[in-house]
């Protein structure tokens, strides 16, 4: 039977990420994506859900992501859902789900003509920036690999 694992992500971050380097010289960038959803009751009240979602990144791209994003951040984050296990210092079961990004797009918010010198109001459309450098995960790493080719990043 076939089985597809695919998430596609957009929110903001909740901390600034954190770089790290593996014995082995991988870099991997951890943070977590705040993402809204709105929805209206029975009653006609307004509610909304907030999912706090872990996002595990690797390679040259957890480097860019570790060096231009920041907390409060946009990001639309393209990848795979993980289920990891470990056995806590307390000797306590922990697990978490997590995402491994396949795809990381930092988004700015669109401007009018007449806003470029004022911050985009809340609500406003988010266009990417379009970066995707490729990462180069040894095997083993649980990363993904070959994602394409190199591109520079544009500022």
């Amino acid at each position: 039977m076939a089985s597809l694992n695919k998430v596609f992500l957009m929110g903001n971050l909740t901390r600034d990420p954190e770089l790290r380097y593996l014995p082995s010289g991988t870099a991997v960038t951890t943070f977590t994506v705040a993402v809204n959803r709105v929805y209206k009751l029975q009653s006609g009240e307004k509610k909304e859900e907030v999912t706090f979602m872990p996002i595990v990144v690797w390679g040259r791209r957890a480097e860019t992501c570790g060096e231009y994003l920041n907390k409060g951040s946009a990001a639309f984050v393209e990848g795979r859902l993980r289920n990891r296990s470990w056995q806590g210092q307390d000797g306590q079961k922990r697990s978490v789900v997590e995402v491994v990004a396949d795809n990381v797009q930092f988004m700015q918010r669109a401007r009018s003509q007449s806003a470029q010198q004022a911050p985009a109001a809340e609500g406003e459309a988010q266009q990417p920036l379009d970066i995707a450098p490729d990462v180069d995960v040894p095997p083993g790493n649980s990363g993904p690999t070959g994602m394409g080719p190199k591109e520079e990043i544009p500022f």
